[in-house]
């Protein structure tokens, strides 16, 4: 009977927190379709709009952290959110679930993305994406200077630098676009590292199937990583430098992941 009855109370908090999760989600769509193509008409000046937009979306999501925590969906402990209050960061984060960017960008003011081409053409995202001006993957070899362009503008850039979510055994090969933006730019990384239990959260799991127990999240936003020692070989030029900015973003991620573990 106890069994029995610890069973039923286990799929009864499943439910809870699938309800909540798809308040949250049904939030999202409906501000989509309905909030921010309101905004792209009203407002005519691009950088107005876009700054609306923003700020909108981080209270968007904001609200909606607050709402699964409320549904016991996800619990986040974050350490060193004072370094974000900061403008211009370039800020690259590991990949581990499907929230991440809900996460950080509830977190970060004036927060710019990058947006896989694709969800310009959804219809639940195409008005908030365009309102908010983020940066289009597909603009090719100006792609780089899109993203310097916004830093430099005084917006927050959050990168995933794997380009897709972290296995559980740790960061994939890293792309080298994120190195080329800090190297092009002139700019210091600030690194943020997300941690989440369970790990069935994470690439090739299902989001819903994590519910059936509390996810808890824990974000750290470290010390800037300084990039001017990859910039002091004359002979190398951008290109070497970004590559070896890469590699050593590579070794730091996956530094940090195993002395979590082994902690």
């Amino acid at each position: 009977a106890g069994g029995f009855g610890r069973g039923m109370l286990e799929k009864l908090g499943r439910y809870w927190r699938l309800f909540g999760a798809g308040i949250s989600f049904f939030a999202i769509g409906l501000g989509g379709v309905i909030v921010f193509p309101a905004l792209n008409i009203v407002i005519w000046n691009r950088r107005l709009r876009a700054d609306a937009a923003r700020a909108l979306v981080r209270l968007t999501f904001r609200s909606i952290v607050a709402v699964m925590r409320l549904f016991d969906v996800f619990h986040c402990d974050v350490h060193g959110s004072e370094r974000l209050e900061r403008s211009g960061l370039l800020i690259l984060a590991n990949h581990p679930s499907l929230i991440d960017i809900v996460l950080l960008m509830a977190l970060v003011k004036r927060a710019d993305c990058i947006v896989k081409s694709g969800l310009w053409q959804n219809p639940f995202t195409r008005a908030t994406i365009r309102a908010a001006g983020y940066v289009r993957n597909d603009s090719g070899p100006g792609l780089i200077e899109d993203c310097v362009r916004s830093l430099q503008g005084g917006s927050n850039l959050i990168v995933f630098p794997e380009g897709t979510r972290t296995p559980a055994d740790g960061p994939t090969a890293f792309k080298r676009g994120a190195a080329n933006i800090a190297v092009r730019g002139r700019l210091n990384v600030t690194p943020v590292l997300i941690r989440c239990t369970p790990r069935m959260v994470g690439k090739g799991r299902g989001f819903l199937r994590a519910l059936s127990r509390t996810i808890y999240f824990r974000i750290d936003v470290e010390e800037d990583i300084d990039i001017r020692p990859f910039l002091n070989n004359p002979s190398g030029g951008e290109a070497l430098a970004a590559r070896h900015l890469t590699d050593y973003l590579q070794d730091y991620f996956s530094e940090e992941k195993s002395s979590d573990a082994a902690a």
